[in-house]
């Protein structure tokens, strides 16, 4: 190789570089905005909400007159909605992950299951409200009530948690399989014993994360008639008397912190959109703790994995 044809090659390594740190900057940038723009929208209603957010924010029911409007039926809502849709969905969807992963045969039937399944976690959660509606709410007769929330949050967030569990059960190495099936074990044991010890920490992830946007969804909810003024709680869960479990809190009317911010930003009084702000910094508080808890649960799960 003589001298020209090393400066050539030297040329050619300082412009890839260069195209390099270019992509790079615009990364950095389309990053910044992003973060940026949250950062600002988050801030706007922290500063704005902030003579909002006390104890009786959180323990009074909503109300006409702004000052002593609260929350304590939203957020409640929230919870025990979240509650039937992580009951329905999870389960549900990471068995259907493992059997698409670990047991279908690899033929059509199951390159279009793959596929449907990949093309619904893309579509509009508008249209899950109207399956909902027409199937949970008038088939099923369960009414606008939190059960038919649950499970319509729960059909929303079903692809992604399938995809998830599907994607960590890929990411475990082949010989982990083969070493366990050459030891005698079942397909089942295998699964049990490995493949979702050793996956669980992605799963989690995925699953938290849908949890995380499900909790944000509105136009599902009020397709399905979630009522945007409710002046009382769903019965509790847990009761006083024998068995001491009560499941009438899954048919009664509710709302959620989405509605809730709805209602008080589709009114005309400053006061109101106070309430909104302080309801959203709560509510993005909310979806940050799910993410955050996600991040720390895939961290010390992967740590604690040696292949």
């Amino acid at each position: 190789m003589n001298q020209q044809d090393i400066q050539v090659i030297r040329a050619m390594i300082t412009r890839h570089k260069r195209w390099d740190m270019m992509f790079g900057v615009l990364g950095l940038l389309a990053l910044m905005i992003g973060v940026l723009t949250f950062t600002a929208l988050f801030a706007e209603m922290a500063i704005k909400g902030a003579e909002r957010l006390d104890y009786d924010f959180f323990t009074s029911f909503p109300s006409r007159r702004a000052g002593s409007a609260g929350i304590l039926t939203a957020w409640v809502g929230t919870i025990l909605v979240m509650i039937v849709t992580a009951m329905s969905a999870v389960p549900l969807g990471v068995a259907a992950g493992i059997y698409l992963e670990e047991y279908a045969p690899k033929n059509w039937v199951t390159d279009i299951i793959e596929i449907n399944v990949t093309n619904l976690a893309g579509v509009p959660s508008i249209v899950y409200g109207l399956l909902a509606l027409g199937l949970f709410v008038y088939k099923f007769g369960f009414g606008q009530s939190v059960l038919s929330a649950g499970l319509t949050l729960g059909l929303l967030i079903l692809p992604v948690v399938i995809v998830a569990t599907r994607e960590s059960i890929r990411a475990i190495p082949q010989m982990v399989r083969e070493g366990s099936y050459a030891c005698g074990a079942t397909t089942w044991q295998t699964v049990k014993d490995h493949i979702l010890p050793y996956s669980s920490a992605g799963i989690l992830t995925g699953i938290i994360i849908g949890m995380a946007r499900a909790i944000g969804e509105t136009a599902p909810i009020i397709t399905i008639g979630a009522l945007t003024f409710i002046a009382f709680l769903p019965p509790a869960p847990i009761g006083d008397v024998a068995p001491f479990i009560n499941f009438d809190w899954l048919f009664a009317p509710f709302t959620v912190m989405p509605i809730q911010m709805f209602n008080w930003t589709s009114r005309p009084e400053a006061a109101f959109q106070v309430n909104a702000a302080a309801a959203g910094f709560v509510l993005v508080l909310m979806t940050l703790a799910m993410n955050g808890t996600a991040i720390w649960l895939r961290y010390r799960l992967r740590r604690n994995i040696k292949w």
